[in-house]
């Protein structure tokens, strides 16, 4: 997966977004909470991009897609809760099932702390990961991210409450 492409969202990525959402919604059921099922119809994937397009207009998310050479959405990568004042931002990333293992995190990661520090000129970049995620937790750490405090109860996943770490990378 060398040919890999990193953009930002666009509007009219909606029909394929939400191709990439039902293909692997059980996949990433595994490892975060669900979206609503009003999430997984051409409507709600819509409302979904204008929400974070918004958001990217006003300076407090930057919402990318990973395409592979055939134009296919393989990840998603978001700089979220942009904070001029504190110079912060939360990252996350999704990464699809028959991508997975290829070093697309990694990317993708590395690609929101080059935004993070080219683009948006924050500080901090932080993350967290649930204790059922420890791919997750292993990208964070390759990515020169310092786990941080445990948290209890930080997320619910298939009717079971995990716990998990908050993540932190100074950037300056």
């Amino acid at each position: 997966m060398n040919d890999i492409i990193i953009k930002t969202l666009q509007a009219q990525d909606a029909a394929p977004l939400l191709q990439f959402e039902l293909e692997n919604r059980a996949w990433f059921e595994q490892h975060i909470a669900p979206r609503d099922e009003a999430f997984y119809t051409p409507q709600g994937v819509q409302r979904h991009i204008d929400q974070y397009l918004d958001g990217y207009a006003k300076g407090t998310w930057h919402p990318c897609l990973l395409l592979d050479a055939s134009g296919r959405i393989v990840g998603r990568a978001n700089l979220k809760d942009i904070d001029s004042t504190t110079a912060s931002a939360e990252a996350g990333y999704r990464i699809a099932r028959d991508a997975a293992g290829q070093g697309l995190a990694t990317r993708a990661l590395l690609h929101l702390v080059a935004l993070a520090q080219q683009q948006w000129r924050l500080q901090h970049l932080l993350a967290y990961v649930t204790d059922n995620n420890p791919a997750s937790a292993r990208v964070l750490n390759k990515c020169a991210f310092v786990q941080g405090a445990y948290q209890d109860g930080m997320e619910c996943i298939d009717g079971r409450l995990y716990g998990g770490h908050q993540f932190i990378r100074t950037l300056r």
